[in-house]
């Protein structure tokens, strides 16, 4: 039998300590809750990361027991996601934008302990802190705990201070969970995916190869560290010695594009609406700078082609479009160019950079129709996109429903798709979410894109409503943009040139705000159920 190579398990604690020990003098800057900046290096947090660790020690805690957080994107937060994941204790991410049941479903399924919050999201869970069966111990992150009335709360740094950080991390099982992260519950209750030491690690690989990033880099991630991991950029920055900035609470455009420009960010993540509002301020702002900042990704619902356009030639600014979901840990493809794309004509190019992009290496996909019979990759075909590879879910947390969505070792991931001969997945809508009007499909997602490339218009969310003789016809709920003004018959001349005739919606209805979910994306359910009887007379 010919030599094989050392069985060394996959752990996060061997990225961390590399970067610890190459990169000590590297950076992290938080938003603190009150709005203060609080900087320390990577040495002198990882001072307080062991700390933390030899902490849950004193709280009972072991490998395999749940601490939640419930916290925004910040220095604390980043500890608990160092500490569980060298550790063996499970870090479960709340989602603080979920309802009130569905957290108390969340956090008893998970059976969360521990749960540490920020100082200024207590009020939110205090209400329900009889409802949790299993957690005995909350922890304010910063502050002290007087101000609550979580029971027998305690202060973070109290916790911590006299502490001796621990000096080994523990030889862990790579297929152990070190996080839970739940869907964000828009039918039935949330769904739990437990990444393990071992799909995380290669998450962040594979992710640095499609995007690397470098120690020279400066991090912004918007994307909550309460939603599937802040989509792995917490660990795939330090994993590099990257610099960090998290923002805190405040996610207004204004409070980022000052963080850009004081901490001279290269680099940021977060989904659509945020980078919306963001365009709309530096329209009305022309003269901040954002030179330092390079690219961002973006995700989590389709990025409408206008605004790739309008950062690139505005701002120089490459918006790199990423597609994924909690159950693939969660970045599944990027929409990256290949090499003789680049001396392509911009238009061109956007053809590509508007798509979901490319599969992660290491991960296979492939269309089917509704059979289950595999489609060409022509770019025509449209079917369910099927994903599977080393990081995908192969089952939910204790729930029956892993039945309905893991198949014959694949992911059915509910968006329906095309995928083009460069191999590129072009999402033409979720499953739930495309209309079909007189036995033809409409794609929800292109007429929203092609909605929001007016002028006039900020958000635009498409639902199709059951009609008498079609069976559905599209509806567009329509926020304005500031200062501007648009009628419906504007709207439909627009589109009149840019999508088939049959796809122009029957109507428009203008609205101050599009209804989302707990993740920031239109939630159609609400907006259709709003809107059920509209088409019916």
């Amino acid at each position: 039998m010919p030599p094989h190579m050392m069985d060394f398990p996959l752990l996060l604690s061997t990225l961390y300590d590399h970067s610890n020990r190459i990169f000590p003098n590297q950076e992290i800057v938080s938003v603190e809750a009150d709005g203060s900046i609080w900087r320390n290096t990577y040495a002198e947090t990882d001072v307080r990361v062991r700390k933390l660790a030899s902490a849950f020690g004193s709280l009972g805690l072991g490998q395999g027991d749940v601490i939640g957080t419930y916290a925004w994107n910040n220095q604390r937060h980043h500890e608990l996601y160092w500490a569980t994941a060298n550790t063996g204790v499970i870090c479960h991410t709340l989602n603080i934008r979920l309802f009130p049941d569905q957290l108390e479903y969340i956090v008893n399924h998970g059976e969360d302990q521990v749960i540490f919050v920020d100082p200024n999201l207590a009020p939110a869970l205090e209400p329900l802190a009889d409802k949790f069966a299993n957690v005995r111990q909350w922890v304010i992150m910063g502050g002290d705990a007087s101000a609550t009335t979580l029971p027998g709360a305690i202060s973070y740094e109290d916790l911590i201070a006299d502490e001796e950080p621990q000096r080994e991390w523990p030889m862990l099982d790579e297929r152990s969970p070190h996080m839970y992260c739940y869907t964000s519950g828009t039918t039935g209750n949330p769904k739990g995916v437990a990444y393990t030491q071992r799909s995380t690690y290669l998450h962040t690989l594979s992710g640095l190869i499609v995007k690397p990033m470098m120690p020279t880099d400066n991090i912004l991630p918007v994307v909550p560290m309460f939603h599937a991991a802040a989509w792995g950029y917490p660990f795939m920055a330090t994993t590099v010695g990257a610099k960090f900035t998290y923002p805190g609470p405040d996610l207004s455009p204004k409070a980022i594009i000052d963080l850009i420009e004081t901490e001279e960010v290269t680099f940021s993540a977060g989904v659509p609406t945020v980078w919306q509002g963001i365009q709309n301020y530096l329209a009305e702002n022309p003269d901040r700078d954002t030179s330092t900042i390079h690219s961002f990704l973006c995700g989590g619902s389709a990025v409408p082609r206008s605004m790739i356009d309008w950062f690139y030639k505005e701002r120089g600014i490459q918006i790199i479009q990423g597609w994924g979901m909690t159950e693939t840990n969660p970045i599944a493809s990027v929409s990256v160019l290949k090499p003789e794309m680049h001396d392509w004509d911009w238009d061109r190019r956007l053809d590509f950079l508007e798509t979901a992009g490319i599969p992660v290496p290491g991960l296979r996909v492939k269309i089917v129709d509704d059979d289950g019979d595999e489609l060409p990759h022509d770019g025509e075909a449209f079917g369910e996109l099927l994903i599977q590879g080393p990081w995908i879910a192969a089952e939910y947390l204790r729930d029956s429903r892993s039945a309905e969505t893991m198949v014959d070792g694949w992911l059915r991931t509910g968006d329906v798709c095309k995928i083009t001969p460069e191999g590129y997945v072009r999402i033409t809508d979720r499953a739930k979410d495309v209309i079909k009007s007189g036995g033809e499909w409409i794609s929800s997602i292109d007429l929203e894109n092609t909605l929001m490339a007016h002028p006039a218009v900020a958000e635009a969310a498409v639902v199709g409503l059951k009609h008498p003789k079609w069976q559905e016809r599209p509806l567009a709920v329509v926020v304005k943009a500031p200062g501007q003004d648009v009628t419906k018959e504007e709207l439909t001349a627009f589109l009149e040139d840019k999508v088939a005739k049959w796809w122009l919606p029957d109507d428009y209805v203008f609205t101050d705000d599009v209804p989302k979910t707990g993740t920031g994306k239109f939630d159609k359910k609400v907006v259709r159920e709003q809107y059920a009887d509209m088409y019916l007379g």
